[in-house]
Order: structure tokens, then C-alpha cells, then sequence
């Protein structure tokens, strides 16, 4: 447990490193307006829309648009200053988002886990990264950046142990672990699902 925690943080650290932070005046309308982006209106239009700052253990992340539907939006991904990939969450997703927010902030154990499937929307694409690794300190790793694209969560790795790891083999692939394999991956293995073509 001990190296999953070292995992996400060298992740999020990472994540952090690698994105041009830009100081911004950028108002609650514009965030919401790019939240919603990310997603189907028909999720979009009722989710609950999050700032991407200012994430507490009580509350998460503060509150810019209340919601109806159990979807959360952000007009970034979270635990990533200054991105702008508006991204969507049923409420797997957040669960893990919340996790992984309390495991780096407040070094809260890592308990997420799940029994159904989680769901994110990310239409508007995402940040280049290392598929095959979350820390991105190998410049020869397989770097990709995904054009949009749905991200799902699963309960074990059963469920997804005939998917590629390779986001260039055509169709759904696994990113950040390798399903037929134990170790730290369980924590940060998850499936994209193109939805697109994209610029490689």
C-alpha cells in the first residue's frame, strides 16, 4: 500500500510539474460554461459543476452550479493546476478523485474501491501523458495525448483483461497498469475509450 501511495503522489507531483500554471481572473460563468464541454448536454446540462482549487477533506471541491443528476463536471481535472480538459464524473468517478485529493493533501489512506463501474467524460480531450506510466519520468515511455474520449472504472481487473495497454492498437485500451499483472496499477489502471479520431 505503502508504493501505491508513492505512486499517486509521484502522479500528481508530476501532473503538477508538467502544466503551465497561468495566473487567472477567470469568472465562475466561464468555468461552468467549459465544465459543461465535457460531456453530453443530456449530462451536462443538470450535473453539479466543481472548481478545480480549493479542495477540502469535509467538502471536496468548492461548488460553482449546483446539480440534479448525480454527475459532477470541472472545468479542469483536478489535482492538476492550470488544465483546461473540462472533464465530467458519475459518482465512482468522484469517489476516486476524492480519494486520491485526501491521500495528497491529508495523506489519508488509500481505501477507494468499488462495485460497479464508474464512468467520466472528457469530450474536449485530455493532457499528453505516459500510458504506461502515471509519474511521466520516462521520455521514452508511450506517450499519447487522447482526443475525446470516455474513461471507466472496474470494480477488479477481470473485467478488462483482454483490453491492449497500447492506445494505439484501435479501440478501448487500458491506461496506467497492465490488467494481467498485480502491483501498484490497481490503483490508477482505468479504460479509455476513444471516441474520435485525434492528431497523434
Amino acid at each position: 500500500m505503502k508504493a501505491i501511495r508513492l505512486l499517486l503522489v509521484s502522479f500528481i507531483a508530476l501532473s503538477v510539474s508538467t502544466t503551465n500554471v497561468v495566473a487567472s481572473e477567470e469568472s465562475a460563468a466561464a468555468k461552468i460554461q467549459r465544465a459543461m464541454k465535457a460531456a453530453p448536454s443530456s449530462i451536462s446540462a443538470e450535473a453539479e459543476i466543481r472548481d478545480v482549487t480549493g479542495w477540502t477533506l469535509a467538502d471536496g471541491w468548492p461548488v460553482l452550479r449546483e446539480g440534479s443528476n448525480d454527475w459532477t463536471c470541472f472545468p479542469g481535472v483536478p489535482l492538476n493546476p492550470g488544465d483546461k480538459h473540462p472533464m465530467c464524473n458519475d459518482l465512482v468517478w468522484m469517489a476516486w478523485l476524492n480519494a486520491a485529493a485526501a491521500l495528497f493533501y491529508e495523506q489519508v489512506p488509500w481505501t477507494f474501491e468499488t462495485e460497479n463501474v464508474g464512468y467520466s467524460y472528457m469530450l474536449r480531450g485530455d493532457a499528453r501523458v505516459d500510458n504506461n506510466d502515471p509519474t511521466g519520468t520516462n521520455p521514452d515511455g508511450l506517450w499519447d495525448q487522447e482526443g475525446p474520449h470516455l474513461m471507466m472504472l472496474f470494480p477488479t481487473k477481470l473485467e478488462i483483461a483482454d483490453l491492449p495497454p497500447d492506445p494505439n492498437a484501435g479501440g478501448p485500451y487500458v491506461m496506467w497498469g497492465d490488467p494481467n499483472a498485480p502491483g501498484v496499477g490497481d490503483t490508477l489502471i482505468h479504460v479509455m475509450v476513444p471516441l474520435t479520431d485525434r492528431d497523434r
